[in-house]
This record gives structure tokens, sequence and C-alpha cells, in this order.
């Protein structure tokens, strides 16, 4: 692959709903560029961007593909580098990190579908990222879809920024071509997506008049004059028409909307043309950063002509084709072989061989220039959202903004002794997917993995077992319950053993009391009175409690919120020692606490739940089914509520899910941990029953 100058590239993300066509829409893209010498599909499982095992096997893409499409358009040869991202809800670091790294955005929407949850989605990722965007409507050979009533439901959604740059010509209810509305000139498909100028259907005259002036009102809008020049009923030129287009679409006042069939390929020249005419180089913005050597803001132009620097956006770590990390360079020109200085992390490191990705292909390049998106192969110290530049100019970028996980459950290995295979593994799944945490609960003896949903980690299970051969179990996670004490007891306790030679002997008598505070286990104090148990046994009596807190006697939780006070006791000067009066305070600590109210105390998280207004009340009950307590609502943009709400972590497993089935999946929720509480009566008596064992044997 030749290399291309920052003018010639263009850097689009494929956004939508999952099943809306994306993947094919790249595949169709690189079929008529010519990149391919045959279109793959999804059913056959030979796409360019779905090539992992999982992705063929379930049929819908997981992870951000690189497809770089090259395309001779009308000003010369153009790479457009595809960024084909997943679209269920459980994958959505990737495709925030693959709208990091882009320019501008196509957005897929299936015509019989209509606008879907993953639509909107990628709208609002438009938005907070900037891009200009193009609707590009794919299963228009479908003879039921209609394409007019996804306009009107387009332009109600979105505002009256969405433009049809194309109207459908249909033939005995088949698509076989489309009115270009910039250039009010008919084209009918001849061979895939290659067409020749045709005369517009009389049916489409109405709306074509419609379309024709909302884009010639929106190319008025573009300054006074053009203004007055429309108002007083004079034509533009076609060159002003587009230079007009393209200021609008950069800036993202219009959003074309364009039409195609990925099955037949139709469709796609119009977009790549589309594409190198309106969308803009990488150099239309700015790179901004941080002069790590002095602290200042640091703002510049994609410009191949100066030093280096570049972001990782994405990292690929697979058994069979090795570790990528996708770099977009922004400034400077990315050759092999260079001393690359990693800035955040402050270490150097050879670039090697430089490649661009086409899907699970990797093409070595001599070099990548500004804007430019391609990979580094095996880089030991580099990981996602790292800055690379030269050691003398180091310029810290931020990394993507991801998403965090908050879906969560129990793993345990199948087999034993395969520990550092699944370390190894889940490592490296990581180190591909931010949004994979995993933790190592020691207080419930768990260890628990994080996700966006429960989707994503079944895929991570398998990707474990497929890919690694170690093979995990998910499971409900235990809940980090505590145990405390709600009166104060005054409790007795003795140790005696005789077995020849020098017994055990130790007595205690003590108070136990809430401490009031539930940050620490215990407080232990003393008062002893005469000597009745020597000072040098008081470690060992507190030991005694420090132990017994480690795991309660209700349910074998940890214990907290108490107050030890040693009363009393006695000794015996000769078979008297630490462990026997460790031991006494150990039956009197067992003893009073049963005596003194106990009662298991529940993390209590607060939840933020973002939905549209029309589900606060589905959403508003089902917290309080979930024991929680609302705490307020508070409107925020594009007609959204923000619901805060305490609800028991308890009622918290499987919420996602839950959300996901309440709001049609446009629900997002976090929460943080707000403190502990006193469990219910019943919930308290179920969990005590089914951790009695616990109390007399640690089998878990």
């Amino acid at each position: 692959m030749k290399v291309y100058e920052t003018k010639q590239i263009r850097n689009v993300v494929l956004l939508g709903h999952g099943g809306s066509g994306k993947t094919i829409v790249a595949e169709a893209m690189s079929f008529v560029a010519g990149n391919i010498s045959k279109m793959g599909s999804i059913s056959s499982g030979n796409t360019i961007s779905d090539y992992d095992k999982e992705e063929i096997k379930r049929g819908f893409s997981i992870s951000t593909s690189l497809v770089p499409v090259e395309y001779e358009g009308d000003t010369g040869s153009v790479k457009i580098n595809l960024l084909d991202t997943p679209g269920y809800f459980d994958f959505v670091g990737e495709v925030e990190e693959a709208v990091s790294a882009a320019d501008a955005a196509i957005i897929v929407v299936n015509c019989k579908a209509g606008i879907e949850v993953g639509t909107v989605k990628a709208w609002e990722l438009c938005e907070e990222y900037g891009l200009p965007r193009i609707f590009f409507v794919t299963n228009m050979d479908d003879d039921k879809a209609s394409y007019r009533e996804l306009l009107l439901k387009l332009e109600t959604r979105f505002g009256r920024k969405v433009a049809p740059f194309h109207l459908p010509i249909r033939e005995n209810e088949k698509f076989v071509g489309f009115v270009n509305v910039v250039k009010m000139k008919g084209r009918r498909f001849t061979n895939l997506s290659d067409y020749v100028e045709c005369e517009i259907p009389d049916y489409v005259e109405a709306n074509l008049k419609i379309a024709r002036e909302a884009l010639m009102e929106a190319v008025a809008e573009t300054s006074e004059e053009y203004m007055e020049r429309y108002l007083s009923g004079e034509e533009f030129s076609d060159d002003e028409i587009s230079t007009a287009l393209k200021e609008n679409i950069c800036n993202g006042d219009i959003v074309p909307v364009m039409m195609g069939s990925g099955v037949d390929a139709q469709g796609f020249k119009a977009l790549m043309m589309a594409i190198e005419k309106y969308f803009p180089s990488p150099d239309y913005k700015e790179c901004v950063g941080v002069d790590v050597s002095n602290g200042e803001h640091f703002t510049a132009k994609y410009n191949k002509e100066v030093s280096l620097s570049a972001r990782v956006f994405k990292t690929i770590v697979d058994p069979f084709i090795g570790k990528y990390s996708l770099v977009k360079v922004c400034t400077g020109t990315l050759k092999p072989d260079t001393a690359i200085y990693n800035v955040g992390k402050e270490t150097e490191e050879k670039s090697g061989k430089i490649y661009v990705l086409r899907g699970k292909n990797a093409i070595e390049v001599p070099e990548l220039v500004a804007g430019d998106i391609g990979a580094m192969a095996k880089l030991s110290v580099t990981t996602t959202g790292d800055t690379i530049a030269l050691k003398n100019a180091p310029i810290l970028y931020h990394g993507p903004k991801i998403s965090s996980p908050y879906t969560c459950m129990r793993y345990k290995i199948v087999n034993k002794g395969e520990e550092d295979k699944l370390s190894s593994g889940l490592s490296k799944l990581m180190e591909e997917d931010l949004t994979l945490k995993h933790m190592n609960d020691t207080l419930n003896r768990q260890t628990l993995l994080y996700g966006i949903g429960d989707q994503q980690l079944e895929i991570v299970v398998s990707k474990l077992l497929d890919r690694y051969k170690v093979k995990i179990e998910l499971s409900r996670p235990k809940v980090a319950f505590k145990e405390t004490i709600r009166q104060k007891v005054e409790a007795a306790g003795r140790y005696k053993k005789q077995s020849g030679g020098h017994g055990q002997f130790g007595d205690v008598k003590m108070s136990f009391e809430p401490s009031g505070d539930l940050e620490k286990p215990y407080v232990f104090e003393e008062t002893v009175f005469g000597g009745s148990v020597p000072k040098n046994y008081f470690p060992a009596v507190e030991k005694g409690v420090a132990e017994c807190c480690i795991k309660g006697p209700l349910a074998a939780y940890p214990v907290v919120g108490v107050k030890a006070v040693l009363l009393d006791g006695s000794y015996h000067p000769v078979d008297s020692s630490e462990m026997a009066f460790k031991m006494a305070a150990t039956i009197a600590f067992k003893d009073g606490f049963m005596k003194a109210a106990p009662v298991l105390l529940e993390p209590i998280y607060t939840v933020s739940v973002i939905v549209p207004d029309k589900f606060t009340g589905d959403v508003m009950g089902d917290l309080n089914k979930r024991r929680g307590r609302v705490l307020g609502m508070e409107s925020i943009n594009h007609g959204k509520q923000l619901i805060r709400a305490d609800v028991p972590m308890l009622e918290l497993f499987g919420y996602n899910t839950e959300l996901r089935s309440m709001t049609g999946g446009m629900g997002v929720f976090s929460y943080e941990f707000a403190r502990y509480e006193q469990t219910p009566g019943d919930i308290q008596k179920k969990e005590v029953e089914a951790r009695a064992s616990k109390l007399e044997n640690d089998t878990e």
C-alpha cells in the first residue's frame, strides 16, 4: 500500500445499531473500490472486519476493525480509513476508542428497522465529539422499506439539519437508482454501484422540490451575500453549492442522508464520492495536548513536517495474528525502526515495522504521515491511551474516554493448576478491552469480573477457553455483608485445659457495646483493677477480639463497630499463657456478641440512572421494588432525566439487563458505595441460614 498525504486521508467511523449493516457497508465499499475481488457475507463468516472466531460464530461485530479503502476519486487517490465498530451496547468501549480517532462518521440505518436505539446513541456520540456525519440508509432493496417514512422520522428526531441528498427511484417496487438532490439529476444503476444519468420520475418531483429548497436555504445561510442572492431568487453555481455544503457538513450544520443496498453493492460509489468531497481531511482539526517539557498547553495542525507524536487508541492482542498497537499519527511522520518515547510512562521503545491493518491482514508500509492510522507490532510497554513521541519533543495527548463497567460476576477456575494461564489470558483480554476489569475480593474470598454487560462477560469466558485453553465459570457474586451489635452486654470467658504437665488457664470478664464507628472492626479498652489479669496478657485478649472480628459469630462475615472492654478476670501463676487468654477472650466475644442483638449490615450504593423522560416512572417504580430510596431527579440535555437513588447492593444484581429491557436500551447507570445499613429481618434470617455452614467449616 502506498503512502498517502494528510489531505488524501479520511478517517471515518461506522456507527449504528447492531444489525444495521455497518460491516457490509465496509465490505461493499472495499469491493466497489476494487480493494477486494469478492464480497464476503456475515452468514458465510468471511467479511474483512469480522474475522474473530467469536464474531464469526455469533454473526455480529465484537471489536473495532480497521478497513482502509483506497479509492480513485475526482481529486486523485484517496484513502478512507474505515473504523467498523460493534453495534451492541456491551462493546461500547470499542466504539469510544474508534470515535476518538475518527474525523467523521457514517451512521448506518436499516431502512426497514428505522431509527433504533443505536442510531440515537451514534448521533449523541457524534455530538459529543463534534464529528461531521452522514446517514447512510441500507436495505433499500427491500420493497417494504419506506425511505420517505424514515426521512420524516430522522427530521423529527434530529432536526432540520438532516438533509436528503438522495431520493429513491423504484420500478416495479424494485430499487433501481436514485435522484441526486444536489445536482438535480437522476441516476440508474447499471452494474453494482455504477450508474448512468436518467430522467427524474414524475412521482419524485414533489419531494425533490422540498428537499432542494431545504438544501438551498442551508447554502444561503453560510453568508449574508448568499442570503441576499437567495432571497432575490438568484441561482447558486455548482461550485458555490459544493463549497457551502462542505462547510456546513464539516461544521455539523448539515447531515446528508444517502442510500444504498449492501447486498447488491448499490450506492457505495456515490457514498465514497461524498466522503471524498464533503468530509474533512485530518488537518481540518487541531490536535490538542500538553508539552511535558514545560507543562504548557500544546495545539498543532496535523503536520508531517514537524516532530513525531501519535496516540495509541486501540490494542489488539490475538494469539494468531499477534499484538498490534493501533495509532493515529498527530504530528510528524512515523517510520520503521524509530526510537520512540512513551511520554506517560517515560520509557523508550523501538517502533519496528509499520503496518496498515485491513481486518486481520497486516500490510507493511514505509511510513505513516500526520493524520493517518496504522499499527505497530509487539510494543512491550505501550498500551491503549498512551502517547508516543520523540524524547526531545514530548507531547502528551488524552487517551480515549472509556465507559466504566458496572456489571459484575464472580468467576472460578474449573481446573486447578491453570491459574497462571488464566492470569495471562485475562491480562491480554483486558489489554484489548478497557471496559473489562477484574478484582480480588479478599474479604469474601471471591474473584470478580466487571464488564459493560452480561453478553460481554459470556464472550470473555468463551475467548478464554478458545484462545488460552482455560475454563472459568461465572456465578452471582457474594455481597459484602458485615456484622455488628445494637446493645451493651457483659460476658465471661474461661479457658481451662489440663493434659499432664503445665495446663492452660485464662479467665476474662468483658463488656461489648456498639462503638458508633462502622469504619473500624473494634475498639479495645481495659479497666482491670488490682491486677486480676496481668498487663502482659492484655495484648492476647485484644488479639482474641481481633481474630473474632475477621469472621463474626452471626454469619461468618467481618465484624465492625464493636467496643470491647476487659473488665476483670483471673489467672494462674503457672498455667496461664497468652494463648489461654486469647481463647478466653474468643469465648467471651462469641457469647457476648450473640446476646447483644447482633445484626447484619448490607452495603448501600448511590445509583445514578439516566433515561429519557418517558421512562422515568417505570425506572423509579423498579428502584422502589429493589428497596431503593429515590433521592431526587434532575432534567439534563436531550429530554433526559438523571435519577439518583440509594439501593442495597444485594438488589443491583442483574440491574443492567432489566434497565435495558425497561428503556429499550436507552437507559444507562452508574453507582458508587455510600455506606452500610442494617439489613431487614427477613433478608437477615435468610442469609444467616444460608451461611450456617460457614460457621462450622469455611469451605467456600
